[in-house]
């Protein structure tokens, strides 16, 4: 007997969960007062972001931890538990009251994510260790090797210097007999005639002279102090006497020993800064470029060459993924069996990911490598390769690891770059595909060349206003430079660079850094020439910290809002640089140590004599004014002498040889609105402002600026009670423990 079977056919089709309208973000049951609801033009602009907005949580949390850092004080333990619980508190009220309407849920994401922004730099600010209190005079000190880097020479005709990065550092001094090894890392330039170079791990011991981060060099300036307290950092300083070891040799890093043996070998094969430069490239050891050539490059344009970054670390990539998905095409079996795209992808992020802790793992080198994670995942998961959610996905981990990078230049202009890039090839898209055609080979030429073109105008548009925010100098040039140096970096420099690290093992690298180093001596050539050119390198005046928040800020709208309304990201950008002229200038500046004085006078700063101590100190001054340097008038140099500022008179005593105890006489302090003198005031000109060495030693710097009246505006002012501002007559923590009473 037969048995029937039936059977039923049953159509399956996938499981999928259907988008989200946006609009039913606005429907409830119990609708609102029309007379509250925004605009339907405004509403239907924010529908149409969609997804898109999950990109405004970095800038949020960033804004959050620039606030923290913009405060004149330091906030207590219970405001910052204040400041940041409130704003979670009603950020997860928005959510409570209107999770299915957009507004309270974006205001809702807002203020969770700038409230996590401020408690984690505050956060982060107060679990670094303290600065310590560094010997005055030359002691001898016993430290961990962390680092060996390679300078430039001070000289022509000297060779090329070593500086050393200590950890747990003990001074032999018998104020800190017994003392705890620091927590915190000190920087110590070797001699040049010191034939030691310790290798990473080892112990060192040294007679130096050590100094503590310094303060900025005028108010505003650049806090080295305050990048000292978040980097670890604890001083800096120089050898008076050749190091030796010290102890048993401990277990040095093989990752840093990786890392000088590959320079090593880069020296030994080339010469001068075009080994210095395959140096930077292949083991991010960048501390011997000279100034001459950090110029040449800046003024062309091709400052990026010289730090390792994104850009590097996709050049490493690509070269390791076409080389291995064109090997695996070459295979038949392999090609029609196997996942070449997906192999190519992950093998190039282990190579990028391996090349990125030979260069020392810095923090850009590391952000572009979060990004190339995504962009790798995505390829493995068959979804879109690049887009500016991977972007804000990667800033956001970026700064809750690191906060304080909001304010860093290499996060800055990173991804101000990418963001450039990913906006502009998105609005271009359709342009070029038709620029392409069906594919000929002349179609192909054309595209190929106008996204060469559009690549290094992006980016530079991208980041020219950063760069002229950070080093106050513009090049307009950077294309013309970046044309033909980005391809050649792509297709000689970093592809043989790798072959040599390849063949390093086998001691068979010198061919390829030979054939390496011909392509940086032309990328050196054309940096040469086009930093030659007119108007290469054109100073601008320093740029305020609200224009530049106006520029990020204009950006971002330009690069994440979807529709022609982004374009209205131009006019907070055009104002941020206009800040430049638009903010008033200084028109006398007094270093930190009142050693040195400045004014500034029918475009020239007239300087006052100085000695090499204070050279950093003019140049951050000429830099920030833009403006060439002349010596003050020859009667300035004999005693005091007057400057008239507008309407205001000013007394300066550059000089004084009996230390403060000559006063001024009578007649010049006449009309006077302001007496400044390098040596004591001691109340010389009776019932008048002034500031002098024992004024600069309490508050830092000083600016004064001319107008109706003169504004004195000293450095302590500008930055307030913070961590990592010293406070009068601080020197640092005691090495040693403190007593009950202290």
């Amino acid at each position: 007997m037969e048995k029937s079977v039936t059977v039923l056919s049953v159509k399956t089709e996938p499981l999928s969960v259907p988008d989200l309208d946006p609009r039913e973000l606005l429907d409830n049951p119990e609708s609102p007062d029309p007379a509250l609801m925004p605009p339907p033009a405004i509403i239907q602009a924010f529908l149409e972001q969609g997804r898109q907005m999950i990109c405004w949580l970095p800038v949020a949390f960033g804004l959050g931890a620039m606030l923290y850092l913009v405060l004149p004080f330091e906030p207590s333990v219970l405001c910052v538990v204040f400041v940041t619980v409130l704003p979670i508190l009603m950020g997860a009220a928005c959510f409570w009251w209107g999770w299915q309407r957009l507004f309270p849920r974006l205001l809702g994401f807002a203020l969770l994510s700038a409230a996590i922004g401020f408690g984690d730099l505050s956060f982060q600010a107060r679990i670094q260790p303290p600065m310590p209190a560094l010997p005055t005079h030359a002691t001898v000190l016993t430290g961990r090797v962390q680092s060996l880097e390679i300078l430039p020479p001070r000289n022509d005709d000297e060779d090329d210097g070593h500086r050393v990065t200590l950890a747990d550092a003990v001074f032999e001094t018998p104020v800190d007999a017994g003392m705890a090894p620091l927590r915190r890392t000190l920087h110590i330039r070797l001699r040049d005639d010191d034939d030691l170079l310790p290798e990473p791990g080892s112990t060192i011991r040294l007679r130096t002279m050590l100094r503590a981060p310094p303060p900025p060099s005028w108010p505003g300036g650049r806090d080295l102090q305050r990048e000292a307290w978040f980097s670890g950092l604890g001083g800096s300083g120089y050898a008076l006497g050749p190091a030796s070891l010290s102890g048993a040799p401990a277990r040095q890093s093989w990752l840093e020993s990786l890392r000088e043996t590959v320079a090593l070998r880069a020296n030994a094969a080339l010469s001068d800064q075009t080994a210095a430069i395959a140096a930077t490239l292949l083991a991010g050891e960048a501390g011997s470029i000279d100034q001459h050539t950090r110029e040449t490059f800046s003024a062309s344009g091709l400052a990026h060459l010289l730090a390792v970054a994104g850009l590097h670390l996709g050049l490493v990539m690509a070269a390791v993924i076409v080389t291995l998905r064109c090997g695996l095409a070459a295979i038949e079996y392999v090609a029609l069996r196997w996942p070449c795209r997906q192999i190519a992808a992950v093998a190039g992020l282990l190579a990028g990911a391996g090349y990125v802790m030979l260069t020392g793992a810095h923090l850009p080198s590391l952000r572009a490598l979060g990004m190339a994670s995504i962009v790798t995942l995505a390829i493995v998961t068959g979804r879109r390769v690049l887009s500016m959610r991977s972007l804000s996905i990667v800033a956001l981990l970026i700064l809750l690891v690191s906060p304080v990078s909001v304010v860093d230049v290499s996060f800055q202009m990173s991804f101000a770059a990418v963001m450039g890039l990913i906006a502009g090839y998105g609005a271009l898209r359709e342009p070029l595909m038709r620029l392409r055609g069906e594919g000929e080979w002349y179609r192909v030429v054309a595209s190929h060349c106008a996204a060469l073109v559009l690549t290094s105008l992006l980016a530079g548009l991208a980041t020219l206003p950063v760069s002229m925010a950070h080093f106050g100098a513009l090049q307009p040039w950077f294309v013309l430079a970046n044309l033909v140096a980005v391809p050649l970096a792509a297709v000689w420099i970093m592809p043989v660079g790798l072959l040599a690290l390849v063949a390093m093992p086998f001691h068979a690298e010198a061919p390829f850094l030979k054939l390496m180093g011909m392509g940086i001596r032309i990328v050196q050539t054309l940096a040469e020439r086009v930093a030659a050119f007119p108007m290469a390198h054109q100073p601008v005046p320093a740029m305020p910290g609200w224009g530049l928040l106006l520029v990020m800020l204009g950006l971002c709208f330009l690069c994440l809002w979807k529709g022609r309304v982004c374009l209205a990201g131009l006019l907070p950008i055009a104002v941020g640089l206009a800040s430049i002229w638009l903010a008033p200038k200084p028109d006398i500046l007094v270093s930190p140590d009142a050693g040195l004085m400045a004014v500034r006078h029918q475009g020239v700063l007239l300087v006052g004599p100085h000695s090499s101590l204070q050279r950093r100190t003019l140049e951050d001054w000429q830099q920030a004014l833009a403006l060439p340097t002349a010596p003050l008038p020859s009667s300035c140099l004999s005693g005091p002498c007057r400057m008239s500022l507008g309407a205001q008179t000013v007394l300066l005593r550059v000089r004084d040889a009996s230390d403060g105890n000559t006063l001024p006489t009578a007649e010049q302090c006449e009309g006077v609105s302001l007496f400044i003198s390098a040596s004591p005031a001691r109340k010389g000109c009776p019932d008048v402002p002034s500031i002098d060495r024992f004024s600069v030693w309490r508050d830092g710097a000083y600016s004064v600026f001319a107008g109706r009246g003169l504004t004195v505006v000293s450095d302590r002012s500008w930055r307030g009670n913070r961590l990592w501002v010293p406070p009068v007559g601080w020197h640092g923590m005691p090495n040693l423990p403190l007593a009950q009473s202290e």
